[in-house]
């Protein structure tokens, strides 16, 4: 599954289009590295996003689709969160 459809499947991200435009702007991570919004994302993958000057990471558990709203946070488990100053996107702090 393509990196900004995750996002949106597993209501990391209420749009498509939002988390298609973080991953252009060079805010999402998979395992590390900056990926485009086209980027396969398979279980076992620890995806990083940057929103402003917070960052979220967390590991894929299923690339399935959830067939309802609440089935959507079982695609993943969250890692750690960070809080990243603006001036320098690369360092973060743990929150």
């Amino acid at each position: 599954m393509r990196v900004d459809k995750f996002l949106k499947a597993s209501r990391i991200m209420k749009r498509r289009t939002i988390a298609n435009e973080l991953a252009a702007n060079q805010r999402v991570e998979i395992n590390g590295r900056v990926v485009k919004p086209g980027k396969e994302v398979m279980p076992g993958d620890i995806v990083g996003v940057t929103f402003g000057s917070r960052k979220i990471e967390f590991r894929v558990l299923s690339t399935e689709e959830p067939k309802k709203k609440k089935d959507a946070s079982e695609m993943y488990e969250i890692v750690g969160e960070y809080k990243v100053k603006e001036d320098n996107l690369e360092g973060s702090q743990a929150l």
